[in-house]
């Protein structure tokens, strides 16, 4: 059951969660796969050691890339959607928050899922790889989301 006014707050929230979601997609790939080399998707099951598996994490990476461009996508397709049934207003402290729930929620759950329960990849691959994954979990994950919980329940003034 939707009370009165919630049918609104999804659709004013959704915009800035998926746009959260692509863009801390977007950041891990670009930063921690491609500037930094830290990880690829497979790199703790298939170690990018020889051709043929430094071409299937790349293929793996691209998939990654495609789903988060696909999330990017989806945000800026319903941020258009609700301007036009003029849902938002200005973006502001709401709209940051949620953008920052996204990406806390994304980092979580990836990391949760990627790095702990399937061990496809850690944020590092060191025998240290555990401090890594923990930060990423606390600083990316947790922190992303409190801040982004504050900042999207605060009034805009």
């Amino acid at each position: 059951m939707t009370t009165p006014g919630s049918e609104v707050r999804a659709q004013r929230r959704a915009p800035g969660i998926l746009l959260g979601v692509g863009l801390g997609g977007f950041v891990d790939g670009i930063v921690l796969h491609q500037i930094l080399q830290w990880h690829n998707m497979l790199s703790a099951w298939d170690p990018p050691l020889t051709i043929d598996a430094m071409r299937r994490n790349m293929r793996w990476d691209g998939i990654f890339h495609a789903l988060t461009w696909i999330c990017t996508a989806a945000g800026v397709a319903l941020l258009y959607r609700a301007a036009e049934a003029r849902a938002v207003r200005r973006p502001g402290r709401r709209f940051v928050g949620d953008l920052l729930l996204g990406w806390g929620g994304f980092n979580l759950v990836e990391g949760v899922i990627d790095h702990q329960l399937l061990g496809l990849h850690h944020v590092r691959e060191t025998p240290n790889w555990l401090v890594y994954d923990l930060a990423f979990l606390a600083l990316g994950g947790v922190i992303l989301l409190l801040v982004g919980h504050r900042l999207g329940s605060r009034p805009e003034r």
